[in-house]
């Protein structure tokens, strides 16, 4: 199994931590717009059929 050799510094934790809520967020904000501009029934990234074919 991996160990680490040595301590990984503070700094180094909170950066990688910070870009990793911040990659969270990013998606998140994307993902937020997607449902909106569905919701307003104007999507310009993709192309979905409102229609079900049974």
């Amino acid at each position: 199994m991996a160990v680490p050799k040595k301590r990984t510094s503070k700094a180094k934790r909170d950066a990688r931590k910070a870009n990793w809520k911040r990659k969270g967020f990013f998606a998140a904000q994307k993902s937020l717009s997607l449902a909106k501009s569905m919701l307003r029934g104007k999507p310009t990234s993709f192309i979905y059929s409102i229609y079900v074919d049974e």
